[in-house]
């Protein structure tokens, strides 16, 4: 007889449980992203995975990226430029602790500068701080940072993630325990699964809205599908799965973020691999490369061609798609000018992303058609770091390069594409030393006109930034103007 009453009671207990539980998650977020970082330094690693996770949230620096990608004030409220352009005064701000309770100050600023630029940093952008001759203390608030020559990019550079600020004491395990003075503080990581952040009670800034986030690692394009559907997850950030934005665009309970990365994805070419070290050879690759194909294809349309190593969103881009339109005939062509009339073998190596994955099948069959075969190996994200950008060991690979306004790297000789080009080597030691906005305009257009006419790498296209996310956040970046997610202002509405 009371047995209904006790199902009914029951069920409505559950109801008003799941509400609570609902209710309390407010406060928390779930933010699943396809990539897991190797480890949790920024300072040592290139995977702009740990970015994506720690930037702003657990580690910053003395400057730093705001959502529409200009540069304002971190770790130091101010600074001062001498005259000349080759001392910066920085003005620590006051009250900042590291997640451990102790002082960040300006010996923990020299630390972390003077350690970037060492002679044995494994620092991924070293170059960052190569023009830096001498960091000094002045007092605990002030430190003073001497440059050889004037570098127009400087506080930019400050502001990349391999430039955040990290105490002496934290080094030894700071691969799987950050600390650092963000608005976060690092929880836990179950590898393979997760990392779990923290709201910090003693951020010196604003505090965030949120008390927790976790970020979910889900791999697989479907298994994001079924995630986000499910609502398992809050947030998908760069979401893998471009066939099934539609459908959450339809779907009230979904916003769909459609924004810009400096995500310049290339065919990356190991300029110093024969038959790869000839310009014909990489002029044949890149007019066998049907670019709208590999968006279409890969990307279902999200994705803008690009020319040359430049996001199109910059003012300064220089539209130089036509430089390598898609010719198979003249790829033919090329390759017997260069003695490969009957083509030849190379490795084509991928790491995880579907941009890489799908777009690496599609370039396989148009380089098949000139004669051009790849052996494809799918790599996972430590290996191809590993082989490709550590070991130079390949012949082509698929990468989207998410460093923000990093055509420099094509000065770096031993940087994993080889391209060694004196000429370009010096618009880049003069550009670094230009800080009229003008002239520094004009070198910049000149550098994508050079590595565009030395065919360095198969330029495809601007990674497009698609964000998934509940109905009810608030706060995320549209745009990536570096690889990050920023929850410092996310918040749910009411």
């Amino acid at each position: 007889m009371f047995q209904p009453k006790k199902i009914i009671t029951a069920a409505t207990l559950a109801v008003f449980a799941s509400a609570g539980a609902s209710l309390s998650a407010q406060s928390n977020i779930t933010v699943a992203m396809q990539l897991e970082p190797p480890h949790l330094d920024p300072t040592s690693a290139a995977a702009g995975a740990i970015d994506s996770v720690l930037y702003s949230n657990v580690f910053e620096g003395l400057t730093r990226f705001a959502s529409d990608g200009s540069i304002i004030a971190g770790l130091a409220e101010s600074w001062d430029i001498s005259s000349d352009g080759t001392v910066y005064t920085f003005n620590l701000r006051s009250g900042v602790k590291f997640h451990d309770g102790t002082s960040m100050d300006a010996n923990d600023v020299k630390f972390s500068l003077d350690r970037a630029r060492a002679e044995d940093s494994t620092n991924a952008q070293k170059a960052l701080f190569s023009g830096i001759t001498d960091v000094a203390v002045v007092n605990d608030k002030t430190v003073k940072v001497s440059l050889d020559k004037p570098n127009g990019s400087f506080l930019f550079n400050m502001a990349w993630g391999d430039a955040v600020i990290v105490a002496p004491e934290s080094i030894e395990g700071i691969k799987n325990k950050p600390v650092g003075t963000g608005a976060f503080t690092f929880q836990n990581w179950v590898q393979g699964d997760r990392i779990e952040l923290a709201r910090n009670p003693d951020y010196w800034g604003n505090k965030p809205a949120l008390e927790k986030a976790t970020f979910k690692f889900i791999s697989d394009p479907t298994a994001a599908f079924a995630a986000v559907m499910a609502q398992d997850v809050d947030v998908f950030t760069s979401f893998p799965a471009p066939e099934n934005l539609p459908q959450f665009e339809a779907d009230p309970r979904f916003q769909v973020l459609e924004g810009s990365t400096e995500g310049e994805t290339i065919l990356s070419t190991n300029n110093k691999m024969p038959p790869l070290d000839n310009v014909k050879v990489r002029k044949a690759i890149a007019h066998a490369i049907d670019r709208q194909a590999i968006i279409d294809g890969a990307m279902f349309g999200y994705g803008t061609p690009i020319g040359t190593h430049f996001a199109p969103h910059n003012p300064d881009y220089v539209d130089l798609t036509g430089n390598s339109n898609y010719d198979p005939e003249l790829s033919k062509k090329l390759l017997a000018e260069a003695g490969l009339s009957g083509g030849f073998k190379t490795t084509l190596k991928l790491p995880p992303p579907s941009y890489a994955r799908r777009g690496g099948e599609i370039i396989a069959s148009q380089l098949r058609a000139v004669g051009i075969e790849t052996e494809i190996s799918n790599l996972e994200w430590a290996q191809w770091l590993e082989q490709v950008f550590r070991g130079k060991d390949y012949g082509l690979t698929i990468v989207s390069h998410t460093e923000p306004m990093d055509i420099g790297i094509y000065a770096r000789p031993d940087y994993y594409f080889q391209y060694d080009n004196p000429e370009f080597q010096s618009l880049m030691t003069e550009l670094n030393g230009t800080t009229d906005p003008s002239k520094r305009s004009s070198m910049l257009k000149k550098a994508q006109r050079m590595i565009s006419n030395d065919y360095v790498n198969g330029y495809l296209f601007e990674l497009a930034y698609t964000t998934v996310a509940n109905a009810k956040v608030r706060g995320l970046w549209k745009n990536a103007p570096t690889q990050a997610t920023d929850l410092t202002g996310v918040s749910w509405a009411d």
